[in-house]
């Protein structure tokens, strides 16, 4: 459990603790299942990392409401979005491998983090990350109940992929960004796994070179088609 769940959870444990010393059962009970819930929350589970050449994790538990082409800092790229329900692990990774080069914490609004201006207008931390292959950008959004956003990382910082970066406290978003030629892997609905679910590839795999046999079938059709046209 991250160790902020303890400054959140050991309050109401002992408030309800102290209702059923004084018999008020119902306040106790009430007071308990708060506490409960609050550690639940900031659980912090251990996660298997891929070592896969290229790979870039989830940077958050989710589910994925976006997928699409956009610019960031008018440069060509795709962003993917997550929306972190209450119940799932709000404690944020790195997707990738490399230096934090810039890390800017930007005060907005707490609408819905479900809502497409979440990922604009919304209170949040915006970390740029420099890896082998080039820049990458992912964000830490706070939404309607989550009110404070929590990086533990600085610029300069070194990460591994999947390491621990920060949390967003009782339902969020997580944004990410990445360069054009990058091949993604989800889609809308997916549901991933913050530092074990592969999201994307960057640079992309190299696409395996064609059996033998289909190579002399894709040469004689490309014949065929020659000499059809001749």
């Amino acid at each position: 459990m991250v160790k902020q769940g303890y400054y959140f959870g050991l309050p109401p444990l002992a408030l309800g603790a102290a209702a059923l010393f004084l018999r008020w059962a119902f306040a106790g009970v009430i007071l308990f299942l708060l506490a409960a819930f609050v550690f639940y929350f900031f659980r912090d589970p251990e996660r298997v990392i891929p070592a896969d050449a290229g790979a870039v994790v989830s940077p958050a538990d989710g589910r994925v409401v976006v997928a699409t082409d956009e610019e960031n800092a008018g440069r060509a790229g795709k962003r993917i979005s997550i929306f972190l329900a209450i119940w799932n692990v709000h404690v944020n990774r790195s997707p990738a491998a490399g230096t934090i080069t810039s890390l800017k914490y930007c005060p907005g609004k707490f609408s819905a983090a479900m809502r497409a201006s979440a990922s604009t207008d919304n209170e949040q931390n915006v970390i740029t990350l420099a890896t082998d292959a080039g820049e990458i950008t992912f964000k830490q959004i706070a939404g309607l109940i989550a009110r404070r956003v929590v990086c533990w990382k600085k610029p300069g910082d070194r990460v591994a992929r999947g390491e621990r970066i920060g949390l967003v406290r009782f339902g969020s978003r997580a944004d990410l960004w990445l360069p054009r030629d990058s091949e993604l892997l989800v889609k809308v609905g997916d549901h991933v796994k913050g530092g074990s679910s592969v999201v994307a590839y960057w640079p992309p795999r190299a696409k395996p070179p064609l059996p033998r046999a289909q190579k002399q079938v894709s040469s004689e059709e490309n014949l065929s088609t020659a000499e059809k046209r001749t």
